[in-house]
């Protein structure tokens, strides 16, 4: 569970660990990521190749996170409609 974080909002112990956990495991990818992108780098000067492959992460994350927020509003309908 992803939220924007919000001057004023309360959370969760859960919310912040689940916030946490997520941004932990995007960390750790970005960070292998740019190591194996650091080897392929390593002797040549090309800017433009390291931006695209930035946004190649980000896109990814936002589209990982994107789906999640989507099964999650997906299962909370299912939920409403069974109780109804």
């Amino acid at each position: 569970m992803v939220k924007n974080l919000r001057e004023g909002t309360s959370y969760t112990y859960r919310d912040v660990v689940e916030l946490l956990g997520e941004f932990s495991a995007f960390k750790d990818r970005v960070i292998k990521k740019f190591k194996e992108l650091a080897k392929e780098f390593e002797g040549k000067a090309n800017e433009h190749d390291l931006w695209v492959n930035l946004y190649l992460i980000s896109t990814d994350y936002a589209e990982e996170i994107t789906g999640k927020k989507i099964k999650q509003h997906q299962m909370q309908e299912s939920a409403v409609q069974k109780i109804s």
